[in-house]
């Protein structure tokens, strides 16, 4: 499931939290909260200090994986990586990888003829109906079938289990629905009655309607709006376009346990999707059909800085890679594990993940893709999740634990407010973990760019905390490279800002219950730009030969 893009609109529906929240100023994660009043990263402070030291950065890459960017961007096309060993557009697989014309990354959504997936299924539906002929109404015991077998039928009834819909889920879509159509007949009015297909919040609470019907318009559409705590910047368009695709999505999860999925990728994609080594699908576009996700969380890792436009990203010497896996539902495995290997082998140092899911049937693939990051020192960077939930009790994937190993260049972000506007430090749409979220980072009303070449905008989740959390990780790799994956991963760890007890945090998913943020993560804290560096320049380096070498399994299957 990609994190936040629907949830960026309707982080919680009937949140007290968003109803009552004050504007922040845009770019408010960058700030001090000593300094400016707010918790954000104190990203001014860190490049003072990198300033005062006399450091030299080195470029890194950062691979993204996620849903497309826009490579035309005018914040973001200066800083996309570009493969140097291959000559653009000549239909020519000019280094010898297996993706012909990968110039900014690889698309593995993608056909041989041009097409691109936009949506798939979930997960779940996904297993539940692979394994549906073969387990349905049968009680197997774990005698009786093989081991593969009995892992099989572990799952599908797990994923059966959860094909069952709460009435509160349906209530929510209802609502959603009601609200969709709602502004829908309200926009039609305001388009014509304004003279103008494009309009915002702001730009809307400065019209003057003429007749009683605009009037009503105006004022629904605004109530709408306010109601669902979404942005004044926020357009009509991706308002109503991203209300249509949650439903949607809703709708075809409520429907598919009596109808099977369309299978977009088989019709697209046609690789054996059972086959590991059939691994060379694809092709070049990534930018995809849906990059609004992707363009969004790549500005926040590496927008161009001090430019004058839009938005100033963390990172500053950073090459940005996009390796597209994420479609409108749950990402596939194997383009995942593929993904991570792409970009490890093309020399990203960084890999940002800000997606997960609740069902990972080929873990394997993906695990041994973790390790082999491991082995060739990078650092991968995962969204917690947007649920609400304790990732201590529901596990959520991709993450770092395995059979028998836990990945130590693997860190989960949760999603971070600022108390002074939002009412709370950890969001309340973020999943937590004492033991399996490592720290938390700003993820509410994250302004970065959007697709349309000079569009930028707000949205929140998880999936904007992570590319926070990658961009501080590139900047000590890029001033500090000699230090490891795993040295960054518990720099970053250790350097967090603890809160003041005494400011105001809930349980996320709670309706507002009191809970210590320090209850909310392995580390309790936020992270900090300025005290990561300071550590960063104390740490001594050690030899990365010590990292754990890359196990039999993973080299077999490489």
């Amino acid at each position: 499931m990609r994190f936040s893009l629907a949830l960026a609109i309707i982080p919680t529906l009937f949140s007290i939290e968003q109803l009552c929240a004050q504007d922040v100023p845009r770019g408010w994660h960058l700030l001090d909260e000593t300094q400016d009043q707010h918790y954000g990263i104190s990203l001014s402070k860190a490049y003072q200090f990198l300033k005062e030291k006399n450091k030299i950065a080195k470029p890194v890459i950062v691979a993204i994986l996620d849903s497309g960017v826009d490579t035309a961007h005018e914040d973001l096309k200066p800083k996309l990586w570009r493969n140097p060993s291959e000559i653009p557009g000549n239909g020519i697989d000019d280094d010898g990888n297996g993706y012909i014309d990968d110039v900014y990354g690889w698309n593995f959504l993608g056909g041989k003829d041009g097409r691109n997936i936009k949506k798939c299924s979930d997960e779940r539906s996904r297993i539940y109906h692979r394994f549906k002929a073969q387990f349905l109404g049968k009680e197997i015991d774990s005698s009786s079938v093989s081991a593969s077998d009995w892992s099989n039928y572990q799952i599908w009834k797990k994923a059966a289990a959860e094909m069952n819909f709460s009435t509160e889920e349906q209530t929510e879509l209802l609502f959603v629905e009601i609200t969709a159509k709602a502004l829908k007949r309200h926009d039609k009015v305001l388009r014509k009655e304004m003279g103008t297909e494009v309009f915002t919040t702001e730009t809307l609470e400065k019209f003057e309607p003429q007749t009683k019907l605009a009037k009503e318009a105006k004022l629904g559409y605004l109530t709408c709006i306010k109601m669902m705590g979404i942005d004044a910047d926020e357009k009509n368009t991706n308002t109503i376009e991203q209300l249509d695709e949650y439903v949607e999505g809703k709708k075809s999860a409520f429907e598919s346990k009596e109808k099977v999925p369309f299978d977009y990728r088989a019709d697209i994609v046609k690789d054996n999707y059972l086959n590991f080594q059939d691994r060379y699908y694809g092709n070049a576009d990534v930018m995809g059909p849906s990059p609004m996700h992707g363009t969004h969380v790549t500005g926040i890792i590496g927008a161009v800085r001090n430019n004058e436009l839009g938005v100033n990203g963390v990172a500053d010497n950073v090459q940005l890679m996009m390796v597209r896996v994420v479609p409108d539902g749950d990402e596939y495995d194997k383009d995942v594990a593929l993904g991570i290997r792409y970009a490890v082998d093309n020399g990203a140092k960084i890999i940002n993940m800000s997606f997960g899911k609740s069902f990972s049937p080929e873990k394997a693939w993906v695990d041994s893709a973790i390790r082999y990051a491991a082995s060739k020192d990078v650092l991968i960077v995962h969204a917690a999740g947007n649920d609400g939930v304790d990732n201590d009790v529901k596990e959520v994937f991709p993450n770092p634990r395995q059979w028998n190993y836990k990945a130590e260049n693997f860190i989960n972000i949760g999603a971070s407010g600022d108390p002074a506007t939002t009412g709370s430090l950890a969001a309340d749409f973020s999943n937590f973990g004492k033991n399996n979220v490592d720290v938390f980072a700003p993820g509410v009303k994250i302004f970065s760019t959007l697709p349309g070449g000079n569009e930028y905008g707000n949205l929140n989740g998880t999936s904007m905390s992570t590319p926070v959390v990658s961009g501080i990780a590139a900047i000590i790799r890029s001033n500090y490279p000699e230090l490891t994956a795993v040295q960054v991963k518990q720099i970053i760890e250790t350097s967090v800002s603890i809160p003041d007890s005494s400011l105001p945090n809930f349980k996320p998913g709670s309706q507002r219950e009191p809970i210590a943020f320090s209850n909310l993560s392995k580390t309790g804290g936020i992270v900090n730009a300025y005290q990561s560096i300071s550590l960063a320049d104390q740490t001594k380096p050690i030899k990365k030969e010590i990292l754990k070498p890359l196990n039999k399994t993973t080299k077999s299957i490489k």
